[in-house]
């Protein structure tokens, strides 16, 4: 079964008494492979010898491509593989993406380290004294979606409660990166997150901030979002009325102050407590874990198979890879054993949850609603 993934996956990777080995298939978008296998490296060295045997595949592209649709019928077989998220028409086994380590191209840092640079860049802004906006900065040429957005801009005729830019990455580069450091971009009291190709990067950077974030719908999922709330975490978006939604919900934080800066403190909070770096190992472990439990064969190392370590993986590595490797490195094995992990829902406690969320998507729709119509009234 696991061999059927091979013509989707970029890599397939055996650990084999707590050791790493590969089989390398197609090189994949800038280093995506390579930081995604340091990362599972790292955790070899987080719990040394606690990982049972496994064989898995890997596809390191946006998109899944595991597709619910093609396996349908009681004899169906989709073959396991290993993304970056996954949506309702799609079987990815989803895991953490390779920017945990670092983002070499761009210059964006481990998680462990960024994490806390955000966390000291909220403080220099108070949330009262941020910009009253709606910020977004990024690029918009990756998706429809993200085009439609910038529709919403301040303009001569419109004012949609907006300050929207377009992240030009090759200008970027030529500057190093100065003006993309994401611990200054916490001076807005709104942030907006908005899918790229797929789910976003960003997404976390964004909900790191103690701004709230203004969550346009999304059909894509990473392994933590599906953790957060609306109206707890975050403000639902329309993704097919993006503008009149957007300046709603800034009216609305303005207006209510104090409830949209506690939804700002509660994401940030989650993420600074819930996304540290111990509890994504703490998840790798447990889904590696997981997954080798339904392995019906004993993996063994094939011949072309070649072995991974840090060390060997990171002595080559030059410039910006080298610096974020040897930061990201795990210097000594945990004291303490992986979380524990919670047992999974029951049908009515997740009917519940989904219940709750939809409600609360529902409750800010009826009240942008009323927003509308009582200016249309107005007018």
């Amino acid at each position: 079964m696991i061999e059927r993934a091979h013509m989707t996956a970029d890599f397939r990777l055996f650990i084999v008494d707590g050791k790493a080995y590969i089989e390398k298939y197609r090189k994949s978008y800038q280093t995506r492979d390579m930081f995604t296998l340091w990362g599972i490296l790292q955790l070899l060295r987080v719990y040394p010898g606690r990982l049972p045997d496994l064989e898995l595949m890997f596809n390191c592209g946006d998109l899944p491509v595991i597709l619910s649709k093609d396996f349908r019928g009681p004899n169906a077989d989709p073959p396991p593989l290993f993304q970056y998220c996954a949506d309702e028409g799609s079987l990815a086994i989803v895991f953490p993406d390779w920017s945990f380590w670092g983002w070499a191209e761009i210059k964006i840092k481990p998680w462990r380290s960024l994490l806390q640079s955000i966390k000291e860049g909220n403080k220099r802004t108070k949330w009262e004294d941020r910009v009253p906006y709606a910020y977004w900065k990024g690029n918009p040429t990756v998706a429809p979606t993200r085009r439609d957005l910038l529709k919403c801009n301040v303009s001569d005729k419109n004012d949609w409660n907006t300050h929207l830019y377009i992240q030009n990455w090759k200008q970027e580069s030529k500057h190093g990166f100065k003006d993309s450091n994401l611990e200054n971009q916490c001076k807005h009291r709104y942030k907006i997150y908005i899918e790229g190709n797929a789910w976003s990067v960003s997404e976390k950077y964004i909900l790191a901030c103690d701004s709230m974030t203004l969550y346009v719908r999304a059909r894509y999922y990473d392994f933590f979002i599906r953790g957060m709330e609306p109206l707890q975490h975050f403000w639902p978006i329309r993704h097919n009325s993006k503008c009149t939604s957007l300046k709603f919900a800034v009216e609305w934080g303005n207006n209510h102050k104090d409830k949209a800066k506690a939804i700002g403190e509660a994401a940030s909070n989650f993420i600074q407590e819930d996304l540290k770096m111990d509890y994504v190992y703490d998840y790798m472990f447990h889904v590696l874990n997981e997954y080798a439990k339904l392995l019906k064969f004993k993996p063994t190392i094939p011949p072309n198979a070649v072995e991974l370590c840090s060390e060997t993986m990171a002595c080559p590595a030059t410039g910006t890879w080298k610096k974020f490797m040897v930061e990201s490195m795990v210097e000594s094995p945990s004291d303490e054993l992986p979380c524990t992990l919670p047992p999974p829902y029951d049908p009515l406690a997740l009917h519940d949850l989904l219940e709750r969320k939809a409600n609360s998507t529902g409750q800010v729709e009826a009240w942008e609603n009323e927003y509308w119509q009582s200016i249309d009234k107005k007018q």
